[in-house]
């Protein structure tokens, strides 16, 4: 069993693992490699905050460090060195002229860095805000942040910041000044946005989501002479306090790259390192393996892909690894006939999935205990608009991946313009989506008084109405979903004025939310949709397909 990762004040304690990988020994050289991964993952993913090819880059950071083991005289630069080859292929990657944004296919495949961190070291507060306001930074501020926030937390000394960096000491020190002063204004951006300042709706009308440099410096602009958002609600702790001591985000399931070399020595090793690093990373850029989350590499270009459970399976995948990747409570449950057992064959399990979309239904009883709700397979959800993502406007939208539970929170103003509602529409559906409760204590159609003008129902006679669409399911202020790949949530808003939040979430929420009893003000329990098989329902507007329009999507999509 290979070590955990160690922390700098423990570097001494690698030595002799070192001295061995070098020396040869195969076991010596895969805990080498498996312990320092993590570190390497966070300096690549954090500089480029989750890009496509984070991946990529990680590999050829361990190969060469593999490939060079040989050539390091003093073990105890061992950190400083890795985290140097490391900064140089982050930086032959930007001088390739890589674009700067994604293809729709490769930012499906991409994970925000910011957000896996919050997800993972479930960072709150401030801790959360200064991890979301990595994103504003640009892209040469992010590599210098990726050292500096190691530093911060223990993992790496001023020294191996500046040598990793390639700059002097009092350079460094110039230069992670700076980025702390960008990083404050990023924060101050994330505040805001997490504000409700009216004017800052109106400067934000026209933005895709997607924070860059020119949209940086019109959000500070507006901060820097805006009272509301200027105005601090809670002290500001400096981010070097929030940081210090922060683990490292952990390595996904399944990256785990294990490298060995038969017989050779590390001197060997290094001599055919060219070749068989051309072999191996021939091996890597297979479809096959790039759409896995890990590889097991051997010597002579031999490997074994090693798929994460967390993964939604690959549509070429092989029947037996999609038998295999899909979760035991997702299994369709056809009725079984006394004279012959049904066969769980892939076909059926297509029809299956998909078929079933909610419908107009009637208002359960206030007063009635939902149903229970069955509890699905659980690794989190990554959201490019954040923990917490506000949409107002025609066109917002929000990308979810990984597996579990999403809330879109319903946010009707009537009172502000009523009329015709859009609904939204689930596009570019990779895996599966089920619409599995719904909850918040008041159905859209729960009316609200005359003389109530808190906008929590659908409306009134003083306020007008907010109409669906003929043949739309009701909806209700909470509504939950449930993710297993991924799939992009876009706001149509044309007539009456809504608003949807979205927020990656747990079953445990779901279950407190529907089952609590009515709150004050609401006025009944929610409602189980899930079956916990196949057979629960999908939302109306839902396509696997990207439209360019959202608002077209068919009301009663197959998927």
């Amino acid at each position: 069993m290979s070590r955990p990762y160690q922390k700098r004040n423990a570097i001494s304690e690698w030595r002799s693992t070192i001295a061995a990988a070098q020396a040869g020994d195969r076991r010596a050289l895969d805990e080498l490699v498996e312990g320092w991964l993590p570190l390497v993952y966070n300096v690549v993913g954090r500089a480029l905050n989750g890009h496509a090819d984070v991946d990529d880059v990680v590999q050829e950071t361990m190969l060469r460090a593999v490939g060079n083991l040989g050539s390091l005289r003093d073990p105890d630069s061992f950190r400083s060195w890795l985290v140097a080859i490391a900064m140089r292929q982050i930086r032959d990657r930007a001088r390739r002229g890589q674009p700067a944004q994604l293809d729709e296919s490769a930012a499906h495949e991409a994970t925000d860095f910011a957000e896996l961190t919050v997800l993972r070291l479930q960072l709150a507060g401030q801790r959360r805000e200064v991890a979301e306001a990595v994103r504003w930074l640009d892209e040469e501020d992010r590599q210098l942040l990726s050292l500096w926030w190691l530093e911060v937390a223990g993992e790496l000394t001023r020294r191996e910041l500046a040598a990793a960096a390639g700059i002097s000491r009092q350079h460094a020190a110039v230069r992670v000044q700076r980025v702390k002063e960008r990083l404050e204004t990023a924060r101050g951006i994330v505040r805001a946005l997490d504000g409700a300042c009216p004017g800052l709706r109106e400067v934000t009308a026209r933005w895709n989501g997607r924070p860059d440099s020119v949209w940086r410096k019109r959000l500070a602009r507006h901060i820097r002479g805006c009272g509301y958002c200027g105005d601090t609600r809670e002290a500001v702790v400096p981010a070097e306090r929030l940081l210090a001591g922060i683990a490292l985000v952990p390595v996904p399931v399944g990256f785990t790259l294990s490298l060995a070399f038969g017989g050779k020595t590390a001197a060997a090793a290094t001599a055919a390192s060219v070749g068989w690093s051309a072999k191996v990373m021939a091996a890597l850029t297979q479809p096959a393996v790039a759409v896995t989350a890990g590889a097991t590499l051997v010597a002579g270009g031999a490997y074994v892909v090693t798929q994460t459970p967390d993964a939604p399976p690959p549509r070429a995948a092989a029947p037996t690894a999609a038998s295999t990747a899909r979760p035991p409570a997702l299994t369709p449950k056809p009725p079984v006939s006394p004279s012959r057992t049904p066969s769980p064959s892939p076909t059926r399990k297509a029809e299956l999935y998909g078929t079933v979309v909610d419908a107009v239904d009637r208002a359960p009883d206030p007063d009635t205990e939902p149903a229970a709700l069955p509890r699905r397979p659980e690794s989190g959800i990554t959201s490019t608009g954040g923990a917490h993502a506000v949409m107002n406007h025609r066109g917002d939208s929000v990308t979810l991946t990984g597996r579990g539970y999403v809330l879109v929170r319903w946010q009707i103003s009537p009172q502000y313009r009523a009329g015709s509602l859009v609904m939204p529409a689930w596009t570019g559906l990779k895996g599966r989506l089920f619409h599995v409760a719904s909850g918040g204590g008041r159905r859209m159609d729960d009316r609200v008084s005359d003389t109530d003008d808190s906008a929590t129902g659908m409306g009134s006679t003083a306020t007008g109405y907010t109409v669906l669409p003929p043949g739309t399911q009701q909806m209700w202020q909470n509504e939950w979903f449930y993710v297993d790949g991924s799939v992009t949530l876009t706001v149509n808003e044309r007539g009456a004025d809504y608003g949807l939040s979205v927020f990656p979430s747990d079953w445990d929420a779901v279950h407190e939310d529907i089952t609590h009893g009515p709150p004050e003000g609401a006025t009944r329990y929610g409602l189980v949709r899930d079956t916990g098989g196949d057979d629960a329902p999908v939302p109306q507007y839902v396509t696997r397909s990207t439209p360019e329009d959202a608002a077209t999507v068919p009301q009663k999509s197959r998927v």
